[in-house]
């Protein structure tokens, strides 16, 4: 049941008495004076359905504690200590001087309870609201995007490694695995904690180890008793079957068929790097930065320095991508908007569906690379969408063909590149160029005009820099690395993270109470 705090404190009430020890003007000092209306008990009242059984420790503390410890970059046990040692963190929480604080254990059921709720994001919303209620975003109509990559919490794991953890994850999850690794697999003892003893310098050795761990793990799915399986027990399965094939191939003169396998000369797109945190990713930033873990997306207000909406994603597939995800960073938001981003979320879908919503686009449109070094480009060819025809630098002019699946149009001009003057400028193909047409071509090539605009490039220049320094304070003090495993549980700590943010910046900017009880700016 839902606990509330009763009786006097363990102590001096901290706050009380040593109030000109408390900084002011700091997070600390705020919780300590408006804890209870920024966090009241009732919205948390659905977390605690049952009246029966021990009070909970007040939800409202756990929300301070919760909100400082993402502020500062703590871990539970670390933010444990702060409440028991440091005079600011029980003056914000509202604890007596000799209050002993709480179990680490007591955060994780918290966050646990956030999570399995409605609204999980609940303490992030109740500062919106905050923000909301101040009028800090009124008339302030640009939202700049941004995303970056969050390492994540484990170690990446290679091949073997995760071939023999997800065999023992199938043993501990699913009734009956055991016997059948006992019956049928033979490769590894896979209750030795230890890596498999082999010669690791031997190439050969090797190569038969993972033979024959992977035909272990066919062995174990294809032998698995059949009966209705748990959500633990399935994924374990899936698990085991997913990292199976990822990373390996038919060896050298097998077709699959006898059993024979070896590690792939290929890297499997979507991989999972883990078998610890299998929702954990490898991630191309760009061409030359590489990293493992999951992306954090932003939408933040550049003029008053606040964060209108986050999201933490996978790291890789196309429901993940900055574009993908634009839409769900904007949601909710009323009136007309500016959106200034990069190029990742320069695609056409995404400008079409600021245009339909109303929203002005100043968003970086990608280069466009010539096939050939100062040759050129799309938009030296002249494509009219009206009459399906495409007319290239030489006058040739050829029809759009047929939609392909991802809805691009091919213009085949082939057999009029030769003899051509310009062919050297155009392409290197021997068999003549082959332009490609995006379905939102039009929109895209009206997006490249705008940015040569001086009157866009300013816009650009002035407020797009803000959300770069936005990513600088979301990954300060060591939160590049998320604490948690998995998309869920670190997506609740990025929007605490965000929450605790946007709260010492309202501060800074003066955040009162008045005394007719609502927010406003000193």
């Amino acid at each position: 049941m839902q606990g509330e705090r009763a009786g006097e404190p363990v102590g001096p009430d901290v706050w009380q008495t040593c109030r000109e020890l408390i900084p002011a003007g700091s997070v600390f000092a705020f919780l300590a004076e408006h804890r209870e209306v920024l966090f009241p008990a009732g919205m948390f009242a659905d977390m605690y359905p049952s009246p029966n059984g021990r009070p909970s420790l007040p939800p409202q503390v756990l929300a301070a504690v919760v909100v400082l410890q993402a502020l500062e970059g703590l871990s539970d046990f670390e933010a444990v200590q702060q409440v028991r040692c440091d005079l600011r963190w029980k003056a914000a929480c509202g604890l007596g001087l000799l209050d002993g604080g709480f179990d680490p254990s007591l955060l994780t059921y918290f966050r646990r309870r956030l999570g399995r709720s409605d609204d999980p994001d609940r303490l992030f919303s109740a500062v919106r609201q905050v923000v909301a209620a101040t009028g800090v975003l009124a008339g302030k109509h640009r939202r700049a995007l941004d995303s970056t990559v969050l390492d994540d919490a484990v170690a990446t794991q290679d091949t073997v490694t995760q071939l023999i953890a997800a065999v023992r994850r199938v043993i501990r999850e699913v009734p009956g695995a055991a016997e059948v690794v006992a019956a049928r697999c033979t490769a590894h003892d896979y209750a030795d904690p230890g890596k498999p003893k082999i010669a690791w310098n031997d190439e050969a050795a090797r190569a038969a180890l993972v033979d024959g761990l992977v035909t272990d793990a066919r062995n174990l799915l294809a032998y698995l008793p059949e009966h209705e399986r748990g959500e633990q027990a399935a994924n374990a399965v899936g698990l085991l079957a997913l990292v199976a094939g990822q990373d390996v191939e038919p060896a050298g003169g097998s077709d699959g068929s006898d059993g024979r396998w070896r590690i792939a000369r290929r890297t499997a797109k979507d991989r999972v790097i883990s078998a610890v945190d299998p929702e954990a990713r490898h991630i191309h930033k760009n061409r030359t930065r590489h990293q493992e873990g999951f992306k954090g997306q932003v939408s933040f207000e550049p003029e008053a320095g606040l964060f209108t909406a986050v999201a933490l994603t996978g790291g890789s597939g196309a429901g993940n991508h900055e574009a993908a995800v634009a839409d769900r960073l904007l949601a909710g938001e009323a009136g007309e908007l500016t959106v200034l981003g990069d190029t990742a979320y320069g695609t056409g879908e995404l400008r079409e569906h600021l245009r339909a919503a109303g929203h002005p686009a100043v968003i970086k449109p990608p280069l466009l690379r010539p096939a050939v070094p100062g040759g050129f480009t799309l938009d030296d060819f002249t494509i009219d969408d009206q009459a399906g025809t495409v007319t290239c630098p030489a006058g040739h002019t050829v029809a759009l063909g047929r939609p392909q699946a991802d809805g691009n149009r091919a213009a085949q001009f082939k057999t009029r590149c030769r003899g051509c003057p310009l062919r050297e400028r155009c392409t290197t193909a021997k068999a003549g160029r082959v332009l490609t047409v995006h379905p939102q071509h039009a929109l895209l090539a009206a997006a490249r005009r705008a940015a040569a605009d001086p009157a866009w490039q300013d816009e650009y220049r002035r407020w797009r820099p803000p959300v770069e320094r936005a990513i600088a304070w979301l990954v300060a003090h060591g939160n590049r690395r998320v604490p948690y495993r998995g998309v869920a549980k670190n997506n609740i700590w990025l929007h605490h993270r965000a929450a605790a943010l946007n709260l010492r910046r309202l501060i800074n900017l003066g955040l009162t109470r008045t005394s007719d009880g609502t927010w406003a700016l000193a």
